[in-house]
């Protein structure tokens, strides 16, 4: 059910200046996904059962290494789960740094709570090795069961190692070789703030050659004897005003309406109508006058009585000019007291009239 409180949102009219390193990132400094796969231990008798063969050749090949020979079948896995470890690598994460790794559950475990990550290998998708993982867990849930009942809280069957990863190899990698541009890839792609950058490069550094590739993409060439560091720092420091698409973002469960200053609305005129209609049945006994009188086609019958009523409550007229705001209409819809649902349906009736002029996104 809706509720009928309606939160709207609309910027301000003035776009400030907003630095270059807000708006766009370097191209080729990015993250990299690495993943492990790994043993958990110390479980409270919440860990795979017996029909997982992998944990258990897992654990085999585990106790193998500290020298201690024992056959598969003579383990009880109960207290272990086979887990798959991810995480995520800085772009220039050095040997030592610490990441924050997801353990998951790979097998029939019922909750991870109180396990503890044995040393696992965390590979690059170069099937190289870039981290070492281990520790104890924070789950965020639990699940209890007795007597064939159970309460679970949250999902208790992936787990967090915060600082739980150590980098044992960097993923930068420096060739030696010095680039000839310094290539701006923009957050948001279009092309008036790619080429507000690229005049405010020129202007402010004073290098000729800066192009907008295309929406997403500036080239800003790298002049001989010019510091890559220094010029990055230079180019991050200097602040443009972006520009944003019209966009009218409406979320149908929370009744929220965001909006950019420069979604502008056509002059429009708005009627909205409420119908009404309610069924209510009364059930009524009807029997014969002498309640002793029996024979074929004699007995009590269940008379159905059903009144229908019909409401159309009907609203005023909303007329907007020319220029008119989202947040004019919200303050004028509001005023007639229309619900959330009433609210993102004018709101679309309008763009189909081609007088919203703004991409409608509906969540």
């Amino acid at each position: 059910m809706l509720s009928g409180l309606l939160l709207a949102l609309w910027l301000q009219p003035a776009w400030s200046d907003v630095r270059i390193k807000e708006l766009t990132r370097i191209q080729g400094v990015r993250d990299y996904s690495i993943i492990g796969y790994g043993l958990v231990v110390g479980l409270a008798g919440t860990g795979d059962t017996d029909r997982n063969r992998a944990t258990r050749q897992s654990l085999v090949n585990t106790l193998k290494n500290f020298s201690v020979n024992v056959a598969d079948g003579d383990l009880n896995t109960r207290n272990t789960a086979a887990v798959m470890v991810t995480g995520s690598l800085r772009s220039f994460s050095e040997s030592g740094d610490k990441l924050d790794v997801e353990v998951s559950s790979l097998g029939d475990a019922r909750s991870l709570l109180g396990g503890t990550l044995l040393m696992t290998p965390l590979y690059g998708p170069d099937e190289k090795l870039y981290a070492l993982a281990q520790g104890p867990m924070s789950v965020g849930g639990y699940v209890f069961e007795a007597n064939a009942n159970s309460v679970q809280k949250n999902h208790p069957t992936v787990g967090r190692i915060p600082r739980g990863a150590s980098v044992e190899r960097s993923a930068f990698a420096d060739n030696g070789e010095v680039s000839k541009s310094l290539v701006l890839i923009l957050n948001e792609p279009d092309y008036t703030t790619a080429q507000r950058i690229a005049d405010a490069l020129t202007r402010e550094l004073g290098v000729p050659g800066v192009r907008v590739v295309h929406a997403a993409k500036v080239e800003v060439p790298v002049a001989a004897g010019m510091s890559m560091p220094r010029l990055i720092a230079r180019v991050q420091d200097i602040a443009v005003a972006p520009d944003y698409a019209a966009r009218v973002v409406v979320n149908e469960r929370t009744g929220t309406v965001v909006a950019g200053a420069n979604v502008q609305l056509g002059e429009v005129s708005i009627s909205q109508g409420s119908l009404s209609v309610v069924i209510s049945t009364k059930y009524q006994v009807s029997q014969p006058s002498w309640v002793a009188r029996t024979g074929p086609g004699v007995g009590t019958v269940v008379v159905p009585d059903t009144e229908l009523t019909v409401n159309e409550e009907e609203h005023g007229p909303v007329k907007l000019a020319e220029g008119a705001t989202v947040g004019d209409l919200v303050k004028a819809l509001n005023q007639v007291r229309l619900s959330t649902r009433e609210v993102i349906t004018v709101l679309q009736a309008i763009k189909q009239a081609g007088a919203l002029h703004a991409e409608l996104i509906v969540q």
